[in-house]
């Protein structure tokens, strides 16, 4: 049976790449180049790279990336939009739990939810974490963005809920909010790049800073650092808040 992610982003490529949590994608690949000091020589790894958005354009300016993803889909509208732009970039079905590589990159970055937080466990949200840990170089950078416990904690669990919505801004029909294990569950619908309705049950778990810093330090990651996260404008000079949605994770390993 597959999980809920995994309906959400079949048949979903074109529709995805006009949401507006993917308008950011310049700002954000400037971020990351800034954080490589433009050193065209490391290796990049893009863990739910959907639809190659970063990747593409991180490759027009020099880099070597390689995109992995769940979804086939998502990586054939990659692969289609790396052609119409005349750059190569290896694109490959992997799940980020487990896959391996031989050399290690310099740089792994998971962003807009990319495979972190959306799985069904802690346990399983950790091992995306822990398999960044192996894949990358020593003294590489992991740059992630995840949802941020502290938004529905400080607005009220209950205005959070009223709201209606979710990250995407997608219309939702139930909706909740565990205190206990800081999971939003929601029902909402869709429509698929064929015009098909569908309703997914999602479950989507919200992490609090020190979560975070914790584990990543387990992991054997030297220095932890979390910002304010907006969108298309990620910087180390906003601190995060409580009126941040998502948390911007930057790791030195």
């Amino acid at each position: 049976m597959k999980q809920w992610y995994e309906e959400l982003f079949t048949d979903y490529a074109k529709i995805y790449d006009r949401e507006c949590f993917t308008q950011g994608t310049l700002g954000a690949v400037d971020f990351i180049e800034q954080e490589l000091g433009a050193d065209r020589s490391k290796r990049i790894l893009d863990v739910g790279c959907g639809t190659g958005r970063h990747a593409i354009d991180l490759v027009r300016r020099g880099y070597r990336v390689t995109g992995i993803d769940l979804s086939e889909s998502q990586l054939e509208r990659a692969r289609q939009k790396a052609r119409e732009a005349e750059v190569e970039v290896s694109f490959l079905r992997r799940n980020a739990r487990d896959v391996r590589f031989e050399e290690p990159f310099d740089l792994m970055m998971m962003i807009c939810e990319g495979a972190f937080p959306l799985m069904e466990s802690d346990a399983m949200n950790f091992q995306v974490l822990a398999n960044a840990g192996r894949a990358l170089a020593r003294r590489g950078n992991l740059i992630l963005t995840t949802l941020n416990a502290l938004y529905p904690l400080y607005h009220s669990v209950k205005d959070f809920l009223s709201q209606g919505e979710t990250a995407g801004g997608t219309r939702t029909g139930e909706l909740a909010f565990d205190l206990l294990s800081f999971r939003q569950r929601a029902t909402v619908t869709v429509v698929d790049d064929h015009g098909k309705q569908r309703t997914l049950h999602t479950d989507e778990r919200y992490y609090a800073p020190c979560e975070i810093s914790w584990r990543l330090e387990q992991l054997g990651f030297s220095r932890v650092d979390i910002q304010g996260c907006r969108l298309g404008a990620f910087s180390r000079s906003d601190p995060l808040s409580p009126d941040d949605f998502e948390m911007l994770v930057i790791a030195v390993k």
